[in-house]
């Protein structure tokens, strides 16, 4: 079954690309490879790299690839999950796309305050085409010296400790500042990566890609941004996700 419709989908991307697009729907990519660098760090939230990751793997001269401090798994906030880093930090030095994931409280705060993290991130923008974040990782962007005095989107109750650490908290799912782009929390990186897989190709490709993972949210209730939850859904929410080990917002 999952080799069925692993083909299935292999042929409607493939075909999508081929009858919309002709020859010109890949070619910014195409034209080299470009490198996606995911970072992973104990305590990450998982959807936070996974989303972007699925907008981005499949477009056409575009390799991603996970990177930690240490190669292997890497255990998510939840503690129930874990990713395996493909490299380590001192195996790549280098790369188009740098994506920084958000995490719980624990560790997006060990993450923080970790000069060696701190400095990968420093080293690898001066090279990027763009410098990413979703949801908390905006945090580590500020606390490497990347967001000081730019508009920046963070998760909806970290917005006061992004800006102690320098930033503009910005509202909507993402903003673009420059090569910089911040996306708000969690599911909010689907939204960033679709729109970082138009900036990597075109927006022909990056529609096609939507399809393709058949991105279509209509959520059954309208509470997904804080403008739009009352106090008791707001409290209730933060009791969720701070209920989880390690979870929370760093304020």
């Amino acid at each position: 079954m999952r080799s069925t419709r692993r083909a299935l989908l292999g042929t409607a991307v493939a075909g999508a690309l081929a009858v919309g697009l002709g020859e010109v729907a890949p070619a910014r990519a195409a034209e080299k490879r470009v490198q996606v660098a995911v970072l992973l760090y104990d305590g990450f939230t998982g959807l936070d790299a996974v989303g972007p990751y699925e907008t981005l793997c499949r477009l056409p001269g575009v390799r991603v690839v996970t990177v930690a401090r240490r190669t292997g798994p890497i255990r998510t906030d939840t503690g129930q999950l874990a990713l395996v880093a493909e490299r380590a930090l001192s195996e790549v030095d280098r790369a188009d796309v740098l994506l920084v994931p958000g995490g719980g409280n624990r560790g997006i705060l060990a993450a923080m305050n970790d000069a060696a993290l701190l400095g990968w991130i420093r080293r690898l923008h001066r090279h990027t085409t763009w410098t990413t974040s979703v949801c908390t990782g905006s945090l580590l962007l500020a606390s490497a010296g990347l967001l000081t005095g730019l508009p920046a989107a963070t998760y909806w109750a970290s917005r006061p400790y992004l800006e102690k650490l320098g930033a503009v908290p910005a509202e909507g799912r993402f903003v673009e500042t420059g090569k910089i782009i911040t996306a708000a929390g969690v599911s909010a990186g689907l939204d960033m990566g679709l729109h970082l897989a138009a900036r990597l190709s075109d927006e022909a490709t990056a529609r096609a890609m939507q399809l393709a993972i058949e991105y279509d949210p209509r959520p059954p209730f309208d509470t997904g941004s804080p403008e739009k939850a009352d106090e008791a859904t707001r409290r209730l929410a933060l009791k969720l996700v701070e209920g989880r080990p390690g979870r929370g917002c760093p304020r």
